[in-house]
């Protein structure tokens, strides 16, 4: 059972591809100043614990005292140097939340520790339960003595929410503009689609005088591009297959009508007359064989543009074929006295199928023998050419004007409009032929001039 897929419109796919953008950007946005917002704050101020560090370390100690007291206000933060003669000095200590130089139990034991320690850095966090206050100190041993900074942390929890509202007011203003480009978007979108769609519509009801717009956006432009190239080869088919529909209309309409009038005269005069009975007998035969053959050859033709078609390779002697072929006009020789010259090898063997060589061949020269001149000469010759044999038929007849000669090959096409009725033949022997040969690969093509002839080749391969 086939479920029919869901579908949504560009406008609404649009909005939603915007809105889930919008709140990634957002959600990155929350997860970076929430979340690590205080991870940030704490790495940013041991970084800048470190470059005061690195500041200190080249100042001049001429002016010593006066340059750590500059360092201490503007950096904000409280600086005690335990020199070596064991005695301290604060600077900036009354800095809000300082406990440099304040007797602190926990800092003087820091301290101590890393007096006694082999370390020249080290950075320590501090908490303090009863104020719930934290802070960084960072320490380092210089030739003067150790030097202590201590930076306290800010509480970052009013900062927290005051982010915390800020992005819940961007995010609904960011999915309002969302909305807004999206509506504008998908129109700048789908206007193009949908006028590309309705003149579609009026296409598909035979409506071939429509012209696609082009617009600004490349992908539009491109469709429109096909659908005109589509409208042009539709239109080109309808035509050519009124063209068909009268062509085979007019070829059924005169055997019947012989087949019928012959078959009255039978009946009603020739009944009794045993050379006109079967002279007009004869007649109705042939007409029936020229039905069958019209009825043959489109059911080929929709057999091979359906792939049913299978070929079936074998080798041959081509020479062989063409002259099977020509004995089957015999009749028209004696009658309607046309020439057949047939210039080859004595033996020309080839790997093909058979079957449809032979069908190809055929039409070809049934082909000539309606179109030749007035002295009714069909040649046909084939010659070698490297591992290939060319095989040309060839007629004197007043040839086929440039424009019609990338068409002739068409189905339904037929070059004759007002469309005598063939010697013999259905009118589509060369979409055949064309079907034929590329099913096999095989060059083919026509030169032609005019007033001088035409003539129809295709390339053959050896055994």
């Amino acid at each position: 059972m086939n479920i029919q897929k869901k579908t949504t419109s560009i406008s609404f796919r649009t909005l939603i591809y915007l809105v889930v953008f919008s709140v990634s950007i957002l959600l990155l946005l929350w997860v970076s100043q929430i979340v690590y917002f205080r991870y940030f704050y704490e790495h940013f101020q041991v970084k800048n614990m470190n470059e005061i560090a690195n500041s200190i370390l080249s100042i001049n100690t001429a002016n010593l005292d006066k340059d750590l007291e500059n360092i201490a206000y503007k950096k904000e933060v409280c600086i005690e140097v335990i020199w070596n003669n064991k005695t301290s000095t604060t600077y900036n200590g009354l800095m809000v939340g300082c406990e440099l130089g304040q007797k602190n139990e926990d800092i003087m034991s820091i301290q101590k520790k890393f007096l006694e320690s082999l370390d020249n850095t080290s950075t320590v966090r501090l908490e303090n339960k009863e104020y719930h206050a934290e802070a960084y100190m960072y320490a380092l041993k210089t030739n003067i003595g150790s030097i202590f900074l201590y930076s306290p942390l800010e509480d970052l929890s009013s900062a927290s929410t005051i982010l915390k509202n800020q992005l819940i007011y961007l995010t609904v203003i960011a999915i309002f503009f969302a909305c807004l480009v999206a509506y504008f978007l998908s129109r700048q979108i789908t206007k193009p689609i949908l006028d590309i769609t309705k003149k579609a519509k009026d296409l598909g009801k035979g409506n071939y005088n429509i012209k696609f717009p082009q617009y600004d956006i490349e992908e539009v432009n491109d469709l429109a591009k096909v659908l005109d190239n589509a409208k042009d080869e539709l239109h080109k088919t309808d035509e050519l297959r009124r063209d068909l529909m009268a062509n085979v209309s007019h070829d059924l309409k005169t055997p019947l009508t012989m087949i019928r009038a012959y078959a009255e005269m039978v009946r009603d005069m020739s009944y009794k007359d045993d050379e006109k009975r079967n002279l007009h007998c004869n007649i109705i035969m042939n007409e029936t064989d020229r039905l069958n053959l019209l009825v043959n050859d489109i059911l080929t033709l929709s057999k091979m543009e359906a792939l049913e078609s299978v070929l079936e390779y074998d080798t041959f002697d081509l020479v062989s074929v063409v002259n099977e072929i020509i004995k089957k006009y015999e009749i028209i020789k004696e009658t309607e006295n046309y020439h057949f010259q047939l210039i080859s090898p004595k033996k020309a063997l080839v790997y093909a199928d058979k079957k449809r060589i032979y069908q190809v061949i055929y039409n070809l020269v049934n082909n000539a023998i309606n179109y030749t001149g007035e002295d009714k000469v069909v040649k046909i010759r084939i010659k070698k050419a490297r591992n290939e044999y060319l095989v040309e038929i060839i007629d004197t007849g007043v040839g086929i004007s440039e424009s019609d000669l990338n068409r002739i090959w068409d189905k339904y096409y037929k070059n004759d409009k007002n469309h005598r009725r063939n010697v013999v033949g259905s009118g589509i022997g060369l979409s055949i032929c064309k079907s034929i040969l590329e099913q096999h690969h095989f060059k083919y093509g026509v030169k032609s001039e005019k007033n001088k002839g035409s003539t129809f080749y295709f390339y053959i391969k050896c055994k």
